[in-house]
C-alpha cells in the first residue's frame, strides 16, 4: 500500500470513529422522516373533511375561530388546501417556543384538532436530524460540522475503494455473499459505500445549506456570479395610506390569490404582525414539493403588490441561483423526483446509517485479528499435542 493510501486510510478510520454515532443518528432520522407526509395523511383523519357545496370561510373568520381555540398565541398564517382537506391555522413563535396547528373545517368553522407540533413524532425525529435533540445553538453547528466531516469521509472512502487493476475492479462492484463474515462486512462497507456515496454527497451538500450561513452565502454567491444572499423579509407597508376596509385586507388578498391561482393545491395567507408590514401570501401548484411556490406581498392598506428582489418571489422571476435554493429542500428529501425520489432517499439514508456500523465492525475485526503465522503455529502445536 502506498504511503498516500496509508494516510487516507488512517484519516478515514479516525474520522469515522469520531463521527460514526452522529452520522448514524442523522442518517436514520432522515430515513424515518422520508415518508412523513404519506404516513401523516394516512393516520391523521382530522386533516380531511367531507366536501360540501359551500364556499370556504375567509381567513379572517378562520383566524377568529382558531384564536378562540388557542387563545394568547400569535397567528402566523392560514393555509387552505384542496377540496376535501381541513384548513390549517398555523401558530408559532421561536422566542416563546411554541408551534401549533389548528385544523378547521373550512365550510363551517368547526375545530377538528389543536395540535402541538413540537410534540409530534416526526417533529421529534426532525429535531434529532437537525439538532441531535440538543439546544439549537449547540446541536445545529455540531450536526453541520460532522456533516462536513462526513463529506471528507466520502471522498477518502472513494480513494480507498478505487481498485488497483482490472481484477480488483471486477471485485469492487459486488458483494461476496458466500465469504466469511469479515470479508462480507468489508464488502457491505466498501461496495455499498461506493454505490451510495454520490447520493450521500448530494444529501450532505444540500444539508449544509442550513448548517452554515457562510456555506449557504458562498454557494449562492458562486451560483449567482457574485450576488449576495438576502434573507427572508417582509416588505414595508405604506402606513401613510391607512384606510379602514369594509372587507378585511387578508380576505381580499385571499380572493386575489384564488383568482390568480385557480389550480393551486395550497394557498397560504399571513396576517401582518405589525401595522407597518405587508400581507404575505403564497400559492403552490404541487403540495408535495416546495420549489414551485409563488411568494407575493401586498400592502394591507392599498392592496397593491409590493416587489421583492430575492428568492422569496415568483417562480417565473427566480434566477438560476434562486432556483437552486428553492429546490434545495426538495432535493434533500428526494421529493424533487416524486415517490421514486423519496424511495431513493429512504434507501440511501438507510445505507448511510449502516456504514458506521460496518465500519466499526471492520475496525474491530482488524484490531483483533491474529497474525497468520501465529494462527499457523497454534494449529501445529494442537496437532502435535493431539498426536502425542
Amino acid at each position: 500500500m502506498s504511503s498516500l493510501k496509508k494516510i487516507v486510510r488512517t484519516t478515514h478510520l479516525w474520522l469515522g470513529l469520531i463521527s460514526g454515532l452522529i452520522v448514524f443518528i442523522v442518517a436514520i432520522t432522515g430515513c424515518i422522516y422520508a415518508f412523513k407526509d404519506e404516513i401523516q395523511s394516512f393516520t391523521q383523519s382530522y386533516r380531511y373533511v367531507d366536501k360540501q357545496n359551500l364556499p370556504y370561510l375567509p381567513p379572517s373568520e378562520i383566524v377568529e375561530v382558531a384564536n378562540n381555540a388557542l387563545p394568547d398565541k400569535d397567528i402566523h398564517a392560514v393555509m387552505y388546501h384542496q377540496e376535501g382537506m381541513a384548513t390549517e391555522a398555523i401558530y408559532f413563535n421561536y422566542e416563546e417556543y411554541y408551534y401549533y396547528f389548528v385544523y378547521v373545517n373550512p365550510y363551517t368553522g368547526e375545530v377538528f384538532k389543536v395540535k402541538d407540533e413540537f410534540a409530534d413524532f416526526f417533529r421529534i425525529v426532525l429535531d434529532g436530524h437537525f439538532y441531535l435533540w440538543l439546544p439549537h445553538e449547540i446541536g445545529q453547528p455540531l450536526v453541520a460540522s460532522f456533516t462536513l466531516v462526513f463529506v471528507l469521509m466520502l471522498i477518502s472512502g472513494i480513494v480507498l475503494w478505487w481498485p488497483k487493476n482490472r481484477i480488483g475492479k471486477a471485485k469492487s462492484f459486488k458483494i461476496k455473499w458466500d465469504a466469511k463474515w469479515r470479508r462480507k462486512n468489508y464488502d457491505l462497507h466498501s461496495v455499498l459505500g461506493f454505490y451510495i456515496c454520490w447520493l450521500a454527497l448530494l444529501f450532505s451538500l444540500t444539508g449544509l445549506i442550513w448548517g452554515f450561513e457562510w456555506y449557504r452565502d458562498g454557494v449562492f454567491e458562486l451560483a449567482s456570479g457574485g450576488e449576495a444572499y438576502v434573507d427572508y423579509y417582509d416588505p414595508p407597508a405604506d402606513i401613510t395610506a391607512k384606510v379602514q376596509h369594509t372587507v378585511p385586507a387578508i380576505d381580499q388578498v385571499y380572493e386575489i390569490m384564488k383568482v390568480a391561482y385557480p389550480d393551486a393545491e395550497t394557498i397560504e395567507v399571513h396576517p401582518p404582525h405589525d401595522e407597518s408590514l405587508s400581507i404575505a401570501a403564497n400559492a403552490n401548484p404541487d403540495a408535495s414539493t416546495f420549489w414551485k411556490i409563488d411568494y407575493r406581498y401586498f400592502d394591507p392598506y392599498t392592496l397593491e403588490e409590493l416587489p421583492v428582489s430575492h428568492q422569496w418571489n415568483r417562480l417565473a422571476e427566480a434566477t438560476n441561483a434562486e432556483l437552486m435554493l428553492r429546490m434545495n429542500y426538495d432535493i434533500h428529501v428526494g421529493a424533487i423526483a416524486g415517490l421514486a425520489g423519496k424511495l431513493l432517499a429512504f434507501f440511501a439514508s438507510l445505507t448511510v446509517a449502516s456504514l458506521p456500523v460496518t465500519g466499526v465492525l471492520l475496525w474491530y475485526g482488524r484490531r483483533n485479528k491474529k497474525p497468520k503465522r501465529m494462527e499457523t503455529s497454534v494449529k501445529r502445536k494442537r496437532v502435535m499435542e493431539h498426536s502425542q
